[in-house]
């Protein structure tokens, strides 16, 4: 590729900005997606957020910190990972031989009523189970909304826009750390509090009033209907077909790529959310006059006395880790444009592998002021989670139309198998959670040299 076809204005295919000459529908399918994946994550993260409160009480009332408690936690992620990869595979699927908009009804409605229905869990493997199918539509309604999104939008905004797309997933993460500060901290139903926070979750199902009355298939899609009909060997969703010579090297880069994502963001972004509990409870001890070292049933005692305290400390941690994930997603798209799909994921992955050693290695076990780790969670944020938006922008460029949902939701959610794995090997080593995101650092390097084997896409039409 020449250095004028590799300049950034060359890459955007066109001298306009990214947000010039959008139509209205294009801004309404990028506002129904993204409010359609904000609304996945606030229902995997509102467990994130409530699993403190949840998991103790459906064990019998232990404590938050007995053991069971972080085992029975884990085996419902690595339900929810492996509920999103089936789901992801057979929704992505679907919409490449169904429609786009009518499977994200499907996806919607399926992660609205099992959220709703997880309220009335009363053993914890009933949150294992209802976990598994949240999933399904998280998994399968990302897979839909990305390929949706790449369609509809031109090349020139399309990085911009999936980056938007997929930095929507902030919304949800703030909505769950809402329902943990101003809800679960104040327990106004008291011990069963959480259940509320997962009633909200019947909400997003009111997005498919507005899919069903304005969205509409994308036009490529059409295109690839018609072709499909008229050669067989065209046919859409061929899952064998991602193996095929073409797009054998694609499949494997992407499966990895979202692999690493998926195993990192479970095993050191969410105990982001640590680095101030941490510090509260250190505070908490102090206050009550016990020393560090003491029994875990005495600190207990303390911990609770200063729960809401912990609580609050405990989310504000999440918004702060949040807010710069949603400011390293909404700027992948910049980075790629200039730097190349490659080349981004290079820098969030080189990044991440740093902020999680300064985070875990030296802040939190040194015992830094809540000052230092509000100033270092942004960051850490930024860098560990950024690369998730390269998944909705490269992912879709990689595949032709008739497989785009497939290869899309393929990818993305096969990454998610790698991850149940990794959190139920957690779940029986019971490692802590800062000695798991330590071990991220060389994944995060691993991820250097998987991206630097992808094909680069920059400045190319989507595939037919």
């Amino acid at each position: 590729m020449s250095d004028t076809q590799n300049s950034p204005e060359t890459a955007s295919g066109s001298s306009q900005s990214w947000y010039q000459g959008i139509s209205g529908y294009q801004w309404l399918v990028l506002f129904v997606c993204s409010a359609g994946w904000m609304f996945d994550i606030f229902e995997g993260q509102v467990f994130v957020a409530s699993m403190r409160d949840a998991m103790p009480q459906l064990l019998g009332g232990v404590s938050a910190d007995h053991p069971l408690v972080a085992e029975w936690n884990n085996y419902s992620f690595a339900s929810f990972l492996i509920g999103g990869a089936v789901g992801g595979v057979y929704f992505g699927w679907l919409s490449d031989r169904w429609g786009r908009s009518k499977t994200m009804i499907i996806t919607i409605l399926f992660y609205s009523a099992f959220t709703c229905v997880t309220a009335l869990a009363t053993q914890p493997w009933h949150m294992v189970v209802l976990r598994f199918l949240v999933a399904m539509g998280v998994g399968g309604e990302w897979a839909v909304a990305s390929a949706m999104v790449s369609e509809v939008m031109p090349k020139r905004s399309r990085p911009v826009m999936s980056s938007i797309f997929h930095a929507s997933s902030v919304g949800g993460t703030l909505l769950a750390a809402a329902v943990g500060y101003f809800i679960l901290a104040a327990k106004p139903w008291g011990d069963t509090t959480w259940k509320l926070g997962f009633l909200i979750g019947v909400i997003p199902a009111l997005l498919i009033l507005v899919i069903r009355w304005k969205m509409r298939e994308p036009d490529q899609w059409k295109k690839a209907q018609e072709v499909a009909a008229q050669d067989k060997s065209m046919a859409t969703g061929k899952i064998a077909d991602l193996f095929n010579a073409r797009n054998l090297r694609a499949t494997l880069v992407g499966v990895t790529l979202a692999t690493i994502g998926l195993v990192t963001f479970w095993g050191c972004h969410i105990y982001g959310k640590n680095a101030l509990l941490r510090h509260a409870q250190a505070t908490a001890l102090v206050a009550e006059n016990i020393p560090a070292n003491a029994a875990k049933d005495i600190k207990a005692v303390a911990f609770k006395k200063h729960a809401e305290a912990i609580k609050k400390a405990e989310m504000t941690s999440m918004t702060l880790n949040t807010v710069g994930g949603g400011l390293g997603l909404v700027l992948f798209g910049w980075f790629a444009t200039r730097l190349g799909r490659r080349g981004a994921f290079v820098f969030y992955h080189l990044g991440a592998a740093v902020m999680v050693a300064v985070l875990f290695l030296w802040l939190i076990p040194k015992g830094a002021s809540g000052t230092a780790l509000a100033i270092a969670l942004p960051i850490f944020g930024f860098l560990t989670l950024g690369m998730h938006a390269g998944y909705a922008v490269y992912f879709p460029e990689l595949y032709p139309t008739r497989l785009r949902g497939t290869g899309t939701g393929f990818c993305f959610n096969m990454g998610r198998i790698g991850s149940a794995i990794y959190l139920l090997a957690v779940a029986k080593l019971g490692w802590s959670p800062e000695q798991t995101a330590l071990y991220m650092v060389p994944i995060y390097i691993l991820g250097i040299i998987v991206a630097l084997m992808g094909p680069e896409t920059r400045g190319q039409e989507l595939p037919e």
